[in-house]
């Protein structure tokens, strides 16, 4: 993970060395979220993509670097029942778990660009930094969403963690719509180091010891297969532990630059 995180780091930290001018932006996202891994391995843009917000904040350095803090929030879902794949029908898990981020990463303009400037109105982009993000997968028990992580479904002997790191990479255009508003659309992916988006990464645990954490709720959740037999599962693969999951946002941003100050000369500055 430390790997993963230096480059972005060290995009960020260069930025101020090529500051020239320094423009700030504000603005509102709006679009989805959405997950892959064991309950969505191939699914972009399908049918479980939830609807997202967020705000964010733009500084430019210069016409081609700019640092973005951000919030996002959405929901990522994922339902084995909507899956072509029948060993997935078979294994009918699913869960839905909201999405709090706050990001900071380095946008890079492949064309020089600024909000208020008809010679730089338009320009590709892409992007890297680092986000922390929370998350609580649930599944439906009965008539209520029960919180999967403190079942322990998997006999794990400590809970993931709720809250964690992630590195959101991705791109974007960039395009001026008046004087001082302009429109972003991006599709950010997000490399997470956890296979418990979706509370689904190992084998089917003894459901003795699922019981010994979560009780009837934690049997009921742990194993939802349509097998007349759950013993019969035991030491079988319920998901991947090999592959980690990701998460994602794409939408769009309607961005209002900020008036900047006025710069008074020091010769008449008393």
């Amino acid at each position: 993970m430390k790997k993963s995180i230096i480059p972005a780091l060290l995009i960020l930290l260069t930025l101020p060395a090529v500051a020239q001018k320094r423009v700030q932006e504000i603005g509102i996202f709006l679009g989805g979220s959405y997950y892959t891994g064991d309950l969505n391995p191939n699914g972009h843009f399908n049918s479980l993509t939830k609807p997202a917000a967020g705000v964010a904040h733009r500084f430019s350095f210069n016409d081609r670097f700019t640092l973005r803090n951000a919030i996002y929030f959405g929901t990522i879902a994922g339902d084995d029942a909507r899956s072509a794949s029948f060993s997935q029908q078979q294994r009918n898990l699913s869960f839905k778990s909201r999405i709090y981020e706050f990001h900071s990463v380095a946008e890079f303009n492949f064309l020089e660009y600024e909000i208020g400037d008809e010679k730089r109105m338009f320009t590709p982009f892409m992007f890297a930094g680092v986000s922390a993000y929370n998350f609580s997968p649930k599944a439906l028990l009965g008539n209520q969403w029960v919180g999967l992580q403190q079942l322990h479904t998997e006999a794990q002997s400590k809970p993931y963690k709720l809250t964690q790191i992630a590195i959101p990479f991705g791109a974007g255009i960039k395009t001026m719509l008046a004087e001082r508003i302009g429109l972003v659309v991006e599709w950010g992916l997000r490399k997470t180091f956890t296979d418990y988006l979706d509370d689904v990464s190992t084998v089917y645990a003894n459901p003795a010891d699922i019981a010994l954490y979560g009780g009837a709720a934690g049997l009921a959740l742990a194993d939802r297969s349509t097998s007349s037999d759950p013993i019969s599962n035991i030491g079988r693969q319920r998901g991947n532990p090999r592959t980690k999951d990701w998460y994602s946002f794409a939408g769009v941003t309607l961005s209002f630059k900020l008036k900047e100050k006025e710069k008074r000369c020091s010769s008449y500055n008393y």
